[in-house]
């Protein structure tokens, strides 16, 4: 569980569960996380779960750093079977207009596409965190000969949608963004919407501790899917 909790400047905590970036870890993390959601502590600000990290910012007004971090102690955190999670399928269309960087892939890995597109799409997802730009997923982990580093140049504008790889991790651009992971296809599917941000209905479609699926979906298909 947490090796260590510290301050983070004058309102923060910070929760330390080890230098391993692993599903077991993060578990951790966001057994950790929910326990503290569920409890609903009026004088926390905001938790924000990394993939062996946990932030939680406060309100000095209604608590300090010694008190909150013995409430925190004292927790009785979920046990693992009450750890809700959702399987979520995401659509990807692999079209050459978005598969960016499929060439270079191939290059890196010493894989033909087919076999590229077949390690991904046959690969259950587990979603580490969210985060960079609102609501995109980090989703781990890649297989060993799948695993190639991010661009040499990042580009200035990645396309809304686009699923990407770098490391162990795949990701989703809920927004056009910066970026330099290799993209190998856009999703129609909204993954961020921000319309529905309240206590009540996350944002976010994916969560930490979700389960992701990626489904390929020809071009037509693609053009399609919102209407």
């Amino acid at each position: 569980m947490i090796k260590n909790i510290s301050n983070l400047g004058d309102a923060a905590l910070y929760c330390d569960f080890g230098n391993k970036v692993n599903r077991e870890t993060n578990t951790q993390v966001i057994r950790f996380f929910k326990s503290i959601q569920k409890e609903n502590i009026e004088s926390i600000n905001n938790l924000s779960p990394s993939y062996n990290k946990l932030i939680i910012s406060f309100d000095l007004k209604k608590t300090n750093f010694k008190d909150l971090k013995k409430l925190i102690e004292n927790l009785n955190i979920t046990n693992e079977d009450d750890l809700e999670s959702k399987k979520i399928e995401v659509p990807v269309c692999c079209d050459e207009n978005f598969a960016l960087d499929i060439v270079r892939l191939e290059k890196k890995l010493k894989l033909k596409r087919e076999k590229i597109y077949e390690n991904f799409f046959n690969k259950e997802f587990f979603c580490y965190m969210t985060g960079f730009i609102a609501g995109m997923p980090f989703l781990g982990d890649l297989n060993e000969n799948m695993r190639a580093k991010r661009l040499e140049t990042p580009r200035v504008k990645v396309p809304k949608g686009s699923v990407a790889l770098t490391e162990q991790f795949a990701n989703i651009y809920t927004f056009e963004s910066p970026g330099g992971w290799n993209v190998i296809g856009n999703s129609p599917l909204q993954i961020f919407d921000s319309s529905k941000d309240s206590k009540e209905e996350s944002p976010n479609l994916i969560n930490p501790g979700d389960i992701v699926l990626f489904k390929e979906i020809s071009k037509k298909q693609y053009e399609n899917y919102n209407e």
